[in-house]
């Protein structure tokens, strides 16, 4: 079961946060948004399936980000969690800790921003089309 999402990049995708990865609904992007990934995108957590939500807040399912933009393709695996909400109607964030709240979209993430390659966060810096592509199992 999958969501699909698509953004865009900005000059200021630094992808620098250590713990998090973001994806927001925001227009706009300061260099102070280290963990975001992508603007304007055309849905938030509180736009998915029912059926995603109830799977993806299983504490034993796994999520996946899988990130396309300029031919790379870049994933991110967490986890579920039974407080998972998807009621943030702005932003998606996935974190390498356990921490929830209504933005969360997994947890226990095996990378963050500041992991992803490099090429590819510059091809989000010139403004790249980003798609997402959010599988749970």
């Amino acid at each position: 079961m999958e969501e699909r999402i698509s953004a865009s990049g900005h000059e200021f995708v630094l992808a620098e946060h250590a713990s998090t990865f973001e994806v927001t609904t925001d227009d706009y992007l300061t260099k102070a948004g280290d963990c975001i990934l992508g603007i304007e995108a055309d849905r938030a957590p509180a736009d998915f399936d029912a059926e995603f939500v109830a799977a993806a807040s299983d504490a034993s399912a796994t999520i996946t980000a899988t990130f396309r933009a300029d031919g790379r393709a870049v994933s991110i695996t967490g986890r579920g969690d039974p407080r998972l909400t998807f009621e943030n109607e702005r932003s998606m964030v996935g974190r390498t800790s356990e921490y929830v709240d209504d933005r969360t979209i997994m947890v226990e993430a095996d990378a963050a921003a500041a992991d992803l390659d490099r090429e590819f966060v510059a091809a989000l810096a010139n403004g790249a089309d980003l798609t997402v592509v959010l599988r749970v199992e």
